[in-house]
């Protein structure tokens, strides 16, 4: 564990002592490496844990998580570099120092094995992802979006923090592999289910659960794209993670628990879906198709069964991945045409036809086309809901058709049509660009020929 994370912290020096020439090479050439050197938590093995320190370990749930995280830190410092091109230099390399700050945050939160440690790191995510949005957002509004970031987070984790100290004053010790072992504490008394619902909430509102998801547009829409990319691929699979880990050593859940989280996570799935149908933003667009995905996550995790575990991992994983790439895309957009409204930048496929195609891979992702892991994700998942309840097969099958059709939308939107008129000239697409999204869709390929690497089952 250390071996990743000392290089990590290490990358924190490299930037501030870089000579201004070599700064972005430096800094993304070996964010690469350590990115490379993490694909070994891949390795199969017959322990539960490995690399188990005292503190930190990585069992089948945590690793592939933890190898996205190391992934997109050199994609998040590529996507970066054209947008920063006219500040000064000591503001490049806060923005690095940033983006780096927040790394070992997110590994030890993904790999500790101790609650305490984990919600510390949990919440310290919290502080460069608001100093990402509220100095480096676009709009005056990134005042207000990191304004509600934080108290949602905030607000909802405080109970998670006086639930700990509960587990820890019942049980003793807060070891995850021992309180596995014990007996379960959270019994279905009143006290119990309350403590339960302490123990969700602030992994419904980090995941988000819709009805809990208004900070998350907010966030993308204002946040720089470095910070989309981190809030879209890596904190909200916190979320998610949060709900799994701590699911497993509670008792089967309670009804009065159940429903109402399944019910909202589904029915936002649905609604979500049909808000992005007649959304004008493109960043709010995709922000509000997270929403719909990480829905379906929630809805797979509290069920609690192996099939639904596995499907939500693997969706996590390509979610993560496909978002981030739709964020990208949309921020070359941006960066051309200066404005995110849908009907400001269509028909752009005669004048940028390279990028047309990743649009197009990105959003045949996004809708779950069949080879993708996205489709064995979902149908997954469905399948597990379905064998739990034969009434979610609406509420799913009515998601997914909504989803095909807000992605096709987008999709045609964006590349064809009549140009518009203010659009007279425009930039060519850079190699960097494209290096971007070669880095993004290629992990997602690879895993369509072996899924259960990231499918959080014992191999």
């Amino acid at each position: 564990m250390l071996k990743i994370v000392l290089p990590m912290i290490m990358l924190l020096p490299t930037t501030l002592l870089s000579n201004p020439k070599f700064m972005w090479t430096n800094t993304t050439l070996y964010s690469f490496l350590i990115a490379l050197l993490s694909l070994q938590w891949m390795t199969p093995t017959y322990f539960p844990y490995k690399n188990l320190t005292q503190w930190t370990g990585i069992d089948q749930i945590s690793s592939p998580l933890l190898i996205l995280s190391c992934w997109l830190l050199p994609l998040m410092i590529l996507a970066s570099q054209n947008h920063l091109q006219q500040e000064p230099l000591i503001r490049k390399r806060t923005f690095i120092l940033t983006l780096i700050t927040i790394q070992p945050f997110i590994l030890l939160a993904f790999s500790s094995t101790e609650l305490t440690l984990f919600y510390i790191t949990f919440e310290a995510t919290l502080i460069p992802t608001l100093i990402l949005i509220t100095r480096w957002g676009n709009q005056p509004e990134r005042l207000s979006a990191g304004i509600y970031l934080f108290f949602y987070t905030l607000i909802s984790s405080l109970p998670l923090l006086v639930i700990i100290l509960y587990l820890y004053f019942k049980t003793g010790t807060l070891h995850l592999t021992i309180l596995n072992l014990t007996h379960p504490t959270l019994t279905n008394t009143w006290t119990g289910l309350l403590s339960s619902l302490a123990l969700l909430m602030a992994f419904m509102v980090k995941a988000p659960l819709y009805g809990l998801h208004l900070w998350l547009p907010k966030a993308h829409v204002e946040a720089p794209i470095a910070g989309s990319m981190l809030l879209a691929a890596l904190l909200l699979k916190l979320g998610g993670y949060g709900i799994m880990r701590l699911t497993m050593f509670m008792t089967p859940l309670s009804n009065n628990l159940h429903y109402p989280f399944l019910s909202l996570a589904l029915w936002g799935a649905l609604m979500t879906s049909s808000i992005c149908l007649r959304q004008t933003d493109l960043k709010s667009l995709i922000a509000y198709s997270s929403v719909s995905h990480m829905g379906l996550v929630i809805a797979a995790t509290m069920i609690q069964t192996q099939w639904s575990f596995s499907g939500a991992m693997i969706l996590m994983i390509s979610h993560g991945l496909t978002s981030s790439m739709l964020f990208c895309l949309a921020n070359t957009n941006y960066e051309r045409t200066h404005s995110r409204i849908l009907l400001l930048t269509r028909g752009l496929q005669p004048l940028l036809p390279l990028m047309a195609t990743w649009w197009l891979l990105a959003n045949l992702t996004n809708m779950a086309l069949p080879p993708t892991t996205n489709l064995m994700a979902e149908l997954t998942i469905m399948i597990s809901l379905f064998n739990w309840s034969t009434f979610t097969i609406i509420l799913t099958g009515n998601a997914t058709l909504l989803t095909a059709m807000y992605t096709l939308s987008m999709l045609l939107t964006t590349q064809w049509g009549t140009l518009p008129t203010h659009i007279t000239s425009i930039q060519n697409s850079t190699t960097r660009e494209h290096l971007l999204m070669t880095l993004h869709i290629f992990p997602l390929l690879l895993l369509m020929l072996k899924p259960e690497l990231v499918s959080g089952l014992p191999l």
